[in-house]
């Protein structure tokens, strides 16, 4: 099964006091290996944006009226999610809001028994600390110097790197003593250090690997 990183962007933080989502994006991946496919659309709430929230986002209500609607683009995030497990952070607070706009159009929900909430994962291994993404890419060292404003397909990147090392998986080791045939060196000159050209099957046996890990924390 392949796994889908989402995320969203709104006009503030209920959906129920009548927020709206202005943006969407989904990162499609196999085993936490980016595939290159992207769901990522920016939404016309139909509704004015707060200043709360423009200055979470950058996203004007002068801009936004351009975008597509959510109705618009609701079959086509249908279609690129089904049948993945789908990873977010905070999952209620996205899930309450993609299914409030799916049910006002008569859409099927998103399933939540697709849904993994690394938010919940993050509170089970570090209880008593900080676990926003933010506190998440500094406890692993992710670079988070791109994020100068809320964006929800960077957003996405940086959970699959969060996700990867809250699953302990960030470091797979290769067998690089397999037989030579399988491998070819080369010498770099300029970093003066040599390069493995990883084997297909060194890459199979890193998709094994993740498979596993999956395995073992989620079935």
């Amino acid at each position: 099964m392949n796994e889908v990183f989402l995320d969203t962007e709104t006009t503030g933080l209920s959906f129920k006091e009548g927020h709206k989502i202005v943006e969407i994006a989904c990162v499609e991946t196999r085993d936490l290996v980016a595939t290159g496919k992207v769901f990522h659309k920016l939404i016309n709430p139909k509704r004015n944006v707060p200043k709360e929230a423009f200055d979470i986002h950058g996203f004007s209500q002068e801009f936004l009226k351009n975008q597509s609607t959510f109705e618009q683009v609701a079959d086509e995030f249908l279609d690129f999610i089904k049948g993945k497990k789908i990873i977010i952070h905070n999952a209620p607070f996205d899930l309450g809001f993609l299914n409030g706009e799916l049910q006002n159009i008569e859409k099927e929900k998103v399933d939540k028994n697709f849904v993994v909430d690394s938010l919940e994962i993050a509170r089970n291994k570090f209880p008593g600390t900080s676990n926003s993404l933010d506190a998440l890419c500094r406890k692993f060292n992710i670079d988070i110097s791109r994020r100068t404003k809320h964006n929800a397909l960077l957003d996405c990147e940086l959970l699959r790197e969060v996700y990867i090392n809250l699953l302990g998986v960030k470091e797979p080791s290769f067998n690089l003593s397999a037989k030579k045939e399988d491998q070819k060196i080369i010498k770099d000159k300029s970093y003066n250090k040599n390069i493995f050209n990883i084997s297909e099957r060194e890459i199979k046996q890193h998709r094994e690997f993740l498979k596993r890990e999956l395995k073992k924390n989620f079935y």
